[in-house]
């Protein structure tokens, strides 16, 4: 299904029928790498609406560097042409996707049923990579017309930043990188009062395992599960697990 949401054509995936379950993808990611979960989940009565947001899998780039707000708003109106989201829905929010869940549901706590935040990145501590490495970044662009340019920023990522997402981020989208990764979401966990399940890999190297707890912690009454040896792409490596674990605390 395509429509013009906010001036963006963006892309959705609906599997099933039933109860609406809204899920919010993360950064890099699309529809098309829940669909294995979103399968599982509709089998059991339920109706899965996937957007790809924009600027990922099928949807369009957004013209301009979005924040985390300007994605929220869009969320906001894509919501409004989803009939089936209107009476309420259960939100699903993975990594970058779980940083606007986190904000809808404290924005729209009426109309989620449950919240589950899986691997979510509200929390964005300032480190040495996401901080100094932008900014050497865009420097090194200054002198993309000197001789060894190209090697002289190989050498820089692959040997001192090695395993920053910045290089990898295609250009369209580098300025919503950079916004959305300076904006630290941990102070509002607390605001969130709806129903909410945190699920984590245990052995996730991109949100911490650390995150997880803390989440736990400022989020009242929620409810915590670790997933044994899991990494961070539940969705793609352990579809079945992530899936029993939502339908088991829905």
């Amino acid at each position: 299904m395509e429509k013009i949401i906010g001036g963006i054509k963006t892309h959705c995936k609906i599997f099933g029928k039933g109860k609406p379950f809204l899920i919010l993808h993360g950064w890099g990611s699309n529809s098309e790498r829940w669909k294995e979960v979103a399968e599982i989940i509709a089998k059991n009565g339920f109706l899965v609406v996937i957007p790809d947001l924009p600027g990922f899998g099928q949807s369009d780039v957004p013209q301009f560097a979005w924040g985390t707000d300007d994605y929220v708003k869009w969320v906001e109106k894509f919501l409004k042409t989803q009939k089936v989201l209107n009476k309420g829905f259960y939100l699903a929010g993975h990594s970058f996707g779980g940083s606007l869940a986190t904000l809808i549901a404290i924005k729209h706590p009426k109309k989620i049923k449950k919240l589950f935040l899986v691997a979510s990145a509200a929390i964005r501590k300032k480190t040495y990579k996401k901080t100094v490495v932008p900014e050497v970044a865009k420097f090194l662009k200054n002198f993309k017309d000197v001789p060894l340019y190209g090697l002289a920023r190989k050498v820089f990522y692959k040997y001192i930043v090695r395993r920053s997402d910045y290089l990898n981020v295609k250009e369209s989208m580098k300025g919503t990188y950079l916004k959305i990764i300076a904006q630290d979401l941990s102070g509002f966990l607390p605001k969130i009062k709806v129903p909410t399940i945190i699920i984590w890999g245990e052995r996730d190297s991109l949100t911490l395992v650390e995150d997880a707890y803390f989440t736990n912690k400022k989020i009242k009454n929620s409810k915590l599960i670790i997933i044994p040896g899991a990494e961070h792409d539940l969705n793609r490596k352990q579809p079945e697990t992530l899936a029993k674990e939502i339908l088991n605390n829905i």
